[in-house]
């Protein structure tokens, strides 16, 4: 599938580009697993890597993982700088392709993407640029379509992201390596732009990781278990308080989903 459209002024800027193989797969694997019905309903079945980077290894890799749900879907990896489009474009194939773009999010024919995947390219923004930013990418989706917008560190431990449909924001995710965990806040640091500036008192997502962190220490005495078990036991604990949106299932991957509405910022 080749993508060459023209997009003589891309929305955005051009973000550091670090990137590391597998560095997303926590993120990709709870979209398979969550959303993989959405993707595989939709008529097209094309996903964005919005803002890859300096190396196409996410694009990659999100197309590996759409595959196991959807033996035909499509990524299409978007990126500002038309440097790192041009290099990647040996490695486009049957299902993947490269455009140079920005949040206007370029597909042929005006096509909507079910899924729009952005990963540590809001943090350079300041927090009043979010929603908008949000707007526009939601307004790119399919009916019944994703954006995932989120952040984590380098390879991969530790990530958070919000999940929006074309209504608006959905559900926060956190995620971890469990064994690199000390308490649960120490994911604060890998907050969305949109909440990282409101862990202070008085925030829903400061009084989130607070009470999440008390239900950590209070299953201290699932450690001798593992640190699963342990998660396993705070999660259930916390849903006492906060509308938690999964289960176990996903509580086992050193996984957490809260509804959006007792998180969102105060104002």
């Amino acid at each position: 599938m080749a993508v060459r459209i023209p997009s003589p002024r891309p929305v955005g800027t051009v973000t550091r580009g670090t990137t590391n193989p597998n560095r997303l797969r926590r993120m990709d694997r709870w979209i398979a697993a969550v959303h993989g019905g959405a993707v595989r309903r939709d008529r097209d079945g094309v996903a964005v890597d919005l803002g890859y980077g300096a190396a196409p290894w996410t694009a990659v890799e999100l197309l590996g993982r759409l595959r196991t749900v959807r033996p035909d879907a499509r990524v299409v990896g978007i990126e500002i700088d038309p440097v790192r489009v041009e290099a990647a474009r040996r490695y486009e194939r049957d299902g993947l392709a490269f455009a140079h773009g920005g949040f206007e999010v370029p597909l042929p024919g005006g096509r909507r993407p079910v899924l729009i995947r952005a990963a540590n390219v809001l943090r350079q923004y300041d927090e009043a640029e979010v929603h908008a930013v949000w707007e526009r990418l939601r307004a790119r989706l399919a009916p019944g379509g994703l954006l995932v917008e989120g952040t984590c560190d380098e390879i991969g431990r530790r990530h958070v992201w919000v999940a929006l449909g074309p209504e608006g924001p959905r559900t926060v995710t956190f995620a971890t390596r469990l064994g690199s965990l000390s308490r649960p806040s120490d994911l604060a640091e890998r907050l969305p732009k949109a909440l990282i500036h409101r862990n202070v008192p008085g925030e829903p997502v400061h009084a989130f990781l607070s009470d999440f962190d008390r239900a950590w220490a209070a299953a201290a005495p699932f450690a001798s278990l593992g640190a699963r078990q342990r998660w396993i036991g705070t999660v259930r604990a916390l849903r006492r308080d906060w509308p938690v949106a999964d289960g176990p299932g996903r509580w086992r991957q050193g996984e957490v989903t809260v509804r959006w509405d007792a998180l969102a910022p105060r104002g």
